[in-house]
């Protein structure tokens, strides 16, 4: 069980049965009376969120959450299929569940880590960096080296992603999941 004072950012906990995490937190002591602890909570299920004030001595129950490592192996056009790497049994998840970044950048045979609350996927991690490959991008204009100058490139899960101007369609390229940028070119 965890107090008020456990209580920080990022910290994940289960309020009515349903699992939160805490994306604010700020802590209130007034001249008189008891300290104030000011949360905003967002429903890992749903997404919504609100704001809501603890007072000192209030106990939460932590949410039992466990990832697990899985393996994206299609998009049907609703739900994305993973495969449990240790049991090779299959999970769905929506399109809200995965998330929009997420969805741009998943290829088939992705490992990535799946959120499970209380053993049903709730959300999916990334890799830090994933490999792609551009399939298509503009010709290298000669003279055309102004620095910071980048191009649009559309890489082979159809996400669009700024790069410079030497990158060539065919080559791979790393993205950053978590900014959705290009990172280097990698070297096959």
């Amino acid at each position: 069980m965890y107090e008020c004072g456990d209580l920080r950012k990022g910290l994940k906990i289960e309020i009515d049965g349903d699992p939160y995490v805490i994306v604010d937190f700020a802590f209130v002591k007034p001249g008189k009376g008891q300290a104030l602890y000011k949360c905003r909570l967002k429903n890992m299920l749903t997404g919504t969120q609100f704001d809501r004030t603890y007072r000192s001595g209030e106990k939460f129950k932590p949410a039992n959450l466990e990832e697990q490592e899985m393996e994206f192996l299609y998009f049907d056009g609703e739900q994305y299929c993973f495969m449990n790497t240790s049991t090779y049994e299959q999970e769905f998840l929506t399109v809200d569940q995965v998330g929009e970044t997420a969805s741009k950048l998943l290829k088939e045979n992705t490992k990535c880590d799946v959120l499970l609350f209380d053993h049903k996927p709730i959300g999916v991690s990334l890799p830090n960096f994933i490999d792609l490959r551009i399939t298509k991008a503009d010709p290298w204009v000669k003279g055309d080296t102004a620095s910071g100058s980048s191009k649009p490139a559309t890489l082979e899960t159809g996400y669009v992603v700024q790069v410079p101007p030497f990158i060539e369609e065919g080559e791979k390229v790393r993205i950053d999941t978590r900014t959705g940028q290009y990172v280097e070119r990698v070297k096959e």
